[in-house]
């Protein structure tokens, strides 16, 4: 699966968040270590804490489908380019990171940027 593939996948991930609140929709696809590809949306509460991201959503459901190592993932919003994962996301991904590095893609103005997430969180907390 190459990163121009997984934007379209979450782009089409994208058309089913449920965002009632801040008309903001998020998709998001996730590449694990076996090559194996999970798709996820943003999903809003009126009990806006309880809001669950796209690249949550798209990790969680590889976590329960047994993976435990992500290679990539890409984000998309129609609502804006270079959409960049929130911090609870960038946690989150840190968790699961390959040892060869984890790669976060955006659709870019031209294209597709790649950003390593050492890069985006470079003192991830670890214990």
């Amino acid at each position: 699966m190459n990163y121009e593939e997984m934007i379209k996948l979450a782009e089409e991930a994208s058309k089913n968040a449920y965002v009632p609140y801040s008309k903001f929709p998020v998709g998001a696809c996730v590449l694990t270590e076996s090559g194996n590809v999970y798709t996820g949306c943003n999903f809003e509460n009126s009990s806006y804490g309880m809001t669950i991201c796209a690249e949550r959503n798209a990790i969680g459901t590889a976590i329960a489908s047994g993976e435990r190592k992500i290679k990539a993932v890409a984000i998309f919003s129609p609502k804006m380019k270079n959409c960049t994962p929130c911090g609870a996301c960038r946690q989150v991904m840190s968790e699961f990171e390959c040892e060869s590095g984890l790669d976060v893609i955006l659709q870019a103005d031209n294209g597709i940027k790649v950003t390593p997430l050492k890069i985006l969180l470079p003192d991830c907390f670890e214990l």
